[in-house]
């Protein structure tokens, strides 16, 4: 099809020629469009505070409260969740898998833990600490650039069917994120973490976000999706609040331990 699709192009150019009816100039291909030229990665992020609600309704806020179910679709495991976020910088979960048992863990601005059936009690430290430390900002989207003193754009790729603006973060602790923010919605639906862990070494972990839903002027996404070496679980989010009271004693470290 090349082959013909060259020879009749090669005789329309003799034809022009033997009549003198066009120039070379006429005869030679559309030069490409250039490629558009990609956004800045400052542009990037002020894209995303606005999709999401933008600066002024995300400081109205001062906690969050989540109200979910869980699942584990490879193992057929269902159950529960309960989240808590409180500003400026504390966290916890409690899972609750029909059959297993609890999974909790939380972060109360200096120390963070986990406690589950499986592995007992832990506090977290290195890069583990350091991760949650930044992730449990409750104005971390507005804070990126002081979180992640090096952002760099590495182009466009696919989630699913959203072409998304790559973003690496390097917070110069030796982990590492990529943050995948669409293209057209400016919104974050694919987050990647590579980091050292005390149990599992190195690893690398990727969160999906989906289901984006309007609460007290600030989208929140609904349908959050983690896959890692060992497991892939859902959380689907049934209730969410906003600036209700949050008694600290849920991010502190269980006093039996």
């Amino acid at each position: 099809m090349r082959r013909k699709a060259k020879l009749v192009l090669l005789g329309l150019v003799l034809v022009a020629v033997a009549s003198g009816s066009a120039t070379a100039q006429e005869t030679k291909a559309p030069a490409p469009k250039p490629a558009p030229a990609l956004p800045s990665v400052d542009q990037i992020l002020d894209k995303y505070v606005q999709a999401l609600g933008g600066k002024a309704a995300i400081e109205k806020l001062n906690s969050r409260v989540t109200k979910g179910k869980f699942e584990v679709p490879d193992q057929g495991l269902t159950g529960s969740l309960d989240a808590y976020a409180k500003a400026p910088n504390k966290t916890a979960s409690v899972v609750e898998i029909t059959g297993v048992g609890q999974f909790r863990q939380g972060f109360d601005g200096t120390l963070a833990w986990a406690d589950n059936p499986m592995a007992g009690f832990r506090e977290l430290s290195g890069q583990e600490l350091a991760n949650t430390k930044r992730s449990s900002d409750f104005y971390q989207s507005l804070k990126l650039r002081q979180l992640y003193p090096k952002m760099t754009l590495k182009g466009t790729e696919k989630v699913g069917q959203r072409e998304s603006y790559v973003v690496e973060a390097d917070p110069g602790d030796g982990s590492l994120r990529r943050m995948y923010l669409d293209v057209e919605t400016g919104l974050l639906v694919r987050n990647d973490t590579e980091l050292d862990t005390a149990t599992q070494g190195r690893m690398k972990i990727e969160v999906y976000f989906d289901d984006y839903k309007e609460v007290d002027g600030v989208k929140v996404p609904f349908t959050v999706r983690q896959v890692n070496p060992n497991i892939s679980w859902v959380i689907k989010a049934t209730e969410v609040r906003h600036n209700v009271p949050v008694d600290d004693a849920k991010f502190a470290k269980p006093s039996a331990q």
